[in-house]
């Protein structure tokens, strides 16, 4: 067990689900059906209550495995990839390795002080100010006052916002916020770091410097667990992985060969729509439904998206964005229609229909993310790998051997013309002297 700094076996975590019944949610009741139902509701409630139990909303109760039997050990320095689709168990690993909840069944050994980046911002007060707010998230985070006054320049060139130091941060952009939380967390000097998709957020600049950081933290000799769906930021910090399926873990195995697994799920599930699911939230303004589909031919292809979006009151108008992905989660280019007027602003649903001329893709299966927002710093809503579309042909017309991804997706349009330069030969005669 020498140098292990994670330990984790058989690890589960159990939910309990309420739901309505669909007699109950299909009838019309009458008020004693009303008042009944809600008597043995609080009589079920009271008696979870009394034996320390989840409480459980409607009349239908379902045992949820959010994780089951997932094992691993992970030595000092290294730095695990997790990867899945949404929903797998990935958050819900990292806040049972972060103490915030605890397992159903399993072990779970930590040793060393741990950092967690989880959601980013958290323990910040809106009232106060950036530097105010500094020694605040530093000390919940369980830095001493000491260490904070240390790093405390650190911190701030890390996080840019030096001129709004003295900013009550709810005068903050969400970008600027973001800055001065990770900066916060990253500075914390932890034995072991859990990251969980933090880096979504903010300008591609900055999420550099913070993948740079956590190579730092990483090379200091410090353990590191990495969830993301960028693949290119998995494959660059990560030396081994592990895939979660429903809350069930693959082994543990070599980056590479874990991307190559997750991309495999990826392409046996392409889907050309979407929509919410049900009982899940949203902000003021959210993307309810995506439909998409594709035609034309090689090399001038054309996506046709219908995207539903809802706005409550008090959502602000919004742009939209979409991100074309290939196959491994990485972003090719995005689209940035001009909407006129801007999307929402006004209470009830509204349609977008959406067209996209693609460039000449490589045949392969792609993404597409869908975004929505009143500022590009700001975000409402955000689909991931929302739908997927696959091309099959190649754009250039008769081409038989395989497209190499290695060389890139997009082969721009091109010609050549070759000249042949006769050069006239010097013919020696044969009784030339020397």
């Amino acid at each position: 067990m020498s140098g292990q700094a994670v330990v984790v076996e058989n690890l589960s975590k159990k939910y309990l689900v309420g739901h309505k019944s669909i007699q109950q949610a299909n009838r019309k009741d009458t008020l004693r059906d009303v008042i009944g139902r809600e008597v043995r509701d609080f009589a079920r409630k009271a008696v979870d209550v009394a034996l320390g139990r989840q409480i459980v909303q409607g009349d239908q109760v379902e045992e949820f495995w959010a994780l089951k039997n997932v094992s691993f050990e992970l030595r000092e320095g290294e730095i695990l990839g997790i990867i899945g689709r949404n929903g797998a168990g990935k958050s819900t690993l990292l806040k049972l390795l972060s103490r915030i909840t605890e397992p159903t069944e399993g072990r779970i050994e930590l040793r060393g002080r741990v950092s967690s980046l989880l959601e980013v911002g958290t323990g910040f007060h809106q009232e106060l100010t950036g530097r105010e707010n500094v020694f605040l998230n530093g000390a919940i985070l369980g830095m001493t006052q000491r260490e904070i006054r240390k790093k405390f320049d650190e911190i701030v060139a890390f996080s840019e916002v030096d001129k709004f130091l003295d900013t009550p941060v709810k005068r903050y952009s969400s970008g600027m916020y973001v800055r001065l939380a990770f900066a916060v967390a990253a500075h914390l000097e932890p034995e072991i770091l859990i990251v969980d998709e933090v880096l979504a957020v903010g300008d591609p600049e900055f999420q550099k410097k913070c993948l740079g950081k956590i190579s730092q933290v990483a090379r200091g000799g410090r353990t590191v667990l990495f969830v993301s769906h960028n693949h290119a930021a998995v494959r660059s910090l990560c030396t081994h992985a592990l895939v979660l399926r429903s809350g069930f873990a693959s082994p543990k195995q070599d980056v590479r060969a874990a991307l190559d697994e997750h991309s495999g799920d990826f392409l046996l599930k392409a889907t050309s729509s979407w929509r919410r699911p049900a009982n899940t939230g949203g902000g003021p303004v959210r993307f309810e439904a995506i439909e998409v589909r594709i035609d034309g031919a090689q090399p001038r292809l054309r996506l046709h998206c219908n995207v539903s979006i809802f706005s409550e009151p008090g959502g602000k108008p919004v742009l939209l964005a979409v991100d074309i992905l290939d196959h491994h989660s990485a972003p090719l280019m995005q689209a940035l229609p001009k909407c006129e007027p801007f999307i929402g602003g006004t209470v009830g649903p509204h349609t977008i229909e959406l067209t996209v001329d693609l460039p000449p893709l490589i045949p392969g299966l792609y993404a597409l993310d869908f975004w929505i927002g009143p500022h590009f710093t700001e975000t409402s809503d955000h689909v991931r790998q929302a739908v997927k579309f696959q091309i099959f042909d190649s754009p250039t017309p008769g081409r038989a051997f395989p497209h190499a991804p290695e060389h890139g997706y997009i082969v721009p349009s091109s010609s050549a013309r070759v000249k042949s330069h006769r050069s006239s030969l010097n013919v020696i005669p044969a009784d030339a002297k020397w």
